[in-house]
């Protein structure tokens, strides 16, 4: 029952996207009865203590018997929403909701969307690692680089948790797999292609190191921004990208993406900028091109078709849609189910090949990733991902132990129902 009450615009009330929205996309409800006095003794006090005194004396148990096992934090500043920007903390709210309630749909997973009202990289990286004890592993979203490798990194060192920034890993892990897919109906190997990376932010930069960790030859790739290619005697370079420089490029090659297109084999957008026809015109023959900008890819694919024999984008609308949603459910429940102390370039790489498989035996050039849809995905992500957090030694479960484990509906413990205010239907698996 509410006691507050509120005017809304006309204009928005008529907009089914708010009537959506309307007090949130979700909800907490109990996974257990509280309508009688013995319910209260067992859900509360007296006897929350003796597992309260239970936890204290073998703190390993609050995966069992508190939500932490399942439960994640979608944690943002606000500072790079989608294609929206730096719109703070507040109006990125809707974002982390929806984040979260894909967590639970597609990987049965609960999700508690945190929106800091900082970006002070000192600030975030203590609040989160205060926030740590309650939750099983920290999904951080939209937050702008170069930040989002610090902060990345140090939360990783210091929480014995998954910490995953999934604006990186998310979108290079589907990257991955798809370009698997496009090679092998291409009958190419990805240790040949010559590779052109569009962009040095955080999407860019984890594309190149988890295509490298695949089996892609640094050498053949070429990374640039919006100063042109990156090469290791371009000056003011500091970070990441010195570190793609020394990594990459082994040719040298300078100048615009122009220059750094003449006989590429794969074209890889990620900058939100615009690429023209004629510099698509150098590319090697039945090419391959990802233009990953949302909402305006950086080559239109009606262009793109042209000059490359498949094509992806980041947009529902078109085939062969690059979504992080066919990684991170998935990603998430393997390391949960495996108690993964962090995610390893080998959990990523499995990650894509299992999503990669899902589709193996119906390639098409508009079919080289599944459906975001696809009930068979986040079980052969998590199903992976956990086999390789203990080939890697950072799961605390074994593979045997998992099996055990459903991934969908998700493990008892208080959950997060998704609401659908405009019908008044609440759905809780």
């Amino acid at each position: 029952m509410s006691f507050f009450s509120f005017e809304i615009d006309p204009a928005l009330a008529a907009d089914p996207v708010f009537d959506l929205h309307k007090r949130g996309k979700m909800a907490v409800a109990s996974t257990v009865p509280l309508s009688s006095r013995d319910d209260l003794s067992l859900a509360y006090t007296p006897g929350v203590a003796r597992v309260c005194e239970a936890i204290a004396e073998d703190e390993k148990l609050h995966y069992d018997y508190t939500w932490t096992g399942n439960t994640v934090a979608v944690v943002t500043d606000g500072s790079a929403v989608l294609g929206l920007g730096n719109i703070g903390p507040k109006a990125a709210m809707p974002v982390m909701e929806g984040k979260a309630v894909l967590f639970k749909q597609f990987g049965g997973v609960d999700a508690v969307p945190i929106c800091l009202d900082t970006q002070d990289v000192e600030g975030i990286i203590a609040v989160v690692k205060a926030l740590g004890p309650s939750f099983g592993g920290i999904n951080l979203e939209d937050i702008s680089a170069p930040r989002c490798f610090e902060i990345e990194r140090r939360l990783d060192e210091a929480l014995d948790i998954p910490v995953f920034h999934d604006d990186q890993h998310g979108t290079a892990i589907v990257v991955l797999a798809a370009l698997r897919n496009a090679v092998a109906l291409l009958g190419r190997r990805l240790a040949d292609l010559r590779i052109v990376v569009s962009g040095a932010g955080a999407a860019g930069v984890a594309i190149t190191d988890t295509l490298i960790a695949a089996g892609v030859q640094g050498a053949n790739m070429i990374i640039c921004d919006s100063q042109g290619i990156i090469h290791a005697d371009r000056p003011g370079l500091t970070g990441a990208k010195t570190r793609l420089a020394e990594g990459t490029n082994y040719s040298g090659r300078t100048g615009g993406i122009t220059e750094a297109l003449i006989g590429a084999d794969v074209l890889i957008g990620v900058s939100g900028g615009s690429i023209p026809e004629s510099a698509l015109s150098g590319m090697a023959q039945d090419g391959i091109i990802f233009a990953l900008a949302n909402p305006t890819p950086e080559v239109p694919p009606a262009i793109a078709h042209k000059f490359a024999a498949i094509v992806a984008t980041g947009r529902s609308d078109y085939p062969n849609q690059i979504n992080n949603v066919l990684a991170f459910p998935g990603i998430f429940r393997g390391a949960l189910d495996a108690r993964a102390t962090r995610i390893t370039e080998r959990m990523k790489v499995a990650a894509a090949e299992a999503i990669a498989e899902v589709v193996s035996d119906d390639l098409r050039p508009d079919q080289i990733v599944p459906s975001p849809l696809d009930p068979r995905v986040a079980p052969a992500v998590a199903a992976a991902v956990a086999r390789a957090a203990e080939r890697d030694g950072v799961a605390r479960l074994t593979p045997v132990e998992t099996s055990a484990i459903p991934v969908i509906p998700a493990p008892a413990g208080p959950s997060v129902a998704v609401t659908l205010p405009s019908s008044g239907i609440s759905s809780h698996p």
